[in-house]
């Protein structure tokens, strides 16, 4: 017998809507579980096979109780399959049900006494599903009123400014732990010798070229001395590596090239060489920077 909803497209819905409850409800962290964790391929397979066996049972159910029907139901059930969708019997129940509507054919119980120019008016009742999602109006709009006007909860913009405040103290506290995520905001100075150790073999493999081994300067300024042209300072010698120098001039940006953490390192064995007076330094380069002046701007 025909059925409105083909066998196999049953299956497929069916199937994915099983895979989907499976997805949700297993803690599979940032994988699919069917990846993770190779049972639930099995258990897919078999919810499959059960799928396809329950569809292939109830198909040879239904052929043979249409065998066993008489002749005149079987043309009864074949005239009924070539109705279109409209003319059927469940379809047409259906459409009563939602609508409410009367017969064409009954239609003069529901007449009124207005005649316009030979146009008259049927007392139709107001379809049931029109009704009831007009008292759901009603309902929904009594909770809002108590909920947001009464009790005072927050709005959706209140809500949104609450999310993005939350949010960045979650990620300053993300950043906290994760080096890798650092900024000229966060990072810090380093004194560890084992950490000066390795920012100054990053100095030496890629700053040199510029600054001289002892950054004493070459094509660069000098880094030894209280003079910076974009700021001194651990953030502002952070964010210069980082972002580069001045345009068409400067030295280019290591983001991408150098990791934050590596950048810090760096940035950390140039602070330690404040006063080191490196062999024939170069001039000075920009203006006078003293910390205690740049904690006051800062201020």
């Amino acid at each position: 017998m025909k059925k409105i909803i083909p066998a196999y497209l049953r299956v497929i819905v069916l199937f994915f809507i099983i895979f989907g409850l499976i997805e949700y409800f297993i803690d599979s962290g940032d994988r699919p579980a069917f990846l993770k964790f190779p049972m639930v391929n099995v258990i897919l397979l078999v919810v499959l096979i059960l799928l396809i066996a329950i569809e292939a049972v109830i198909s040879a159910a239904d052929n043979i109780v249409y065998q066993l029907l008489p002749e005149e139901e079987k043309a009864r059930l074949a005239a009924e399959e070539l109705k279109p969708l409209r003319e059927s019997v469940w379809f047409k129940n259906l459409m009563k049900k939602l609508t409410k509507t009367v017969p064409i054919e009954e239609e003069g119980s529901l007449l009124l006494n207005h005649d316009y120019d030979g146009i008259k008016e049927l007392d139709n009742n107001l379809p049931p599903w029109w009704v009831y999602s007009f008292y759901a109006c009603i309902v929904f709009a009594a909770i809002y009123l108590v909920r947001f006007e009464i009790l005072g909860a927050d709005n959706q913009e209140m809500e949104l400014k609450k999310e993005l405040a939350q949010a960045k103290i979650e990620v300053a506290e993300y950043m906290k732990n994760a080096p890798d995520l650092m900024d000229e905001k966060s990072v810090t100075q380093l004194t560890d010798p084992a950490d000066l150790a390795i920012g100054k073999t990053l100095f030496e493999n890629n700053c040199a070229a510029c600054h001289r081994a002892d950054a004493g300067g070459q094509i660069g300024p000098n880094l030894t001395d209280d003079h910076w042209i974009l700021g001194g300072g651990i953030k502002n010698i952070f964010h210069t590596i980082t972002n580069g120098g001045r345009d068409g001039k400067g030295m280019i940006s290591w983001k991408g090239t150098l990791k934050p953490k590596e950048i810090q390192k760096i940035a950390s064995y140039i602070m330690s060489l404040k006063g080191s007076n490196p062999k024939d330094p170069k001039a000075p380069d920009g203006d006078l920077w003293v910390e205690e002046i740049a904690a006051a701007e800062a201020k």
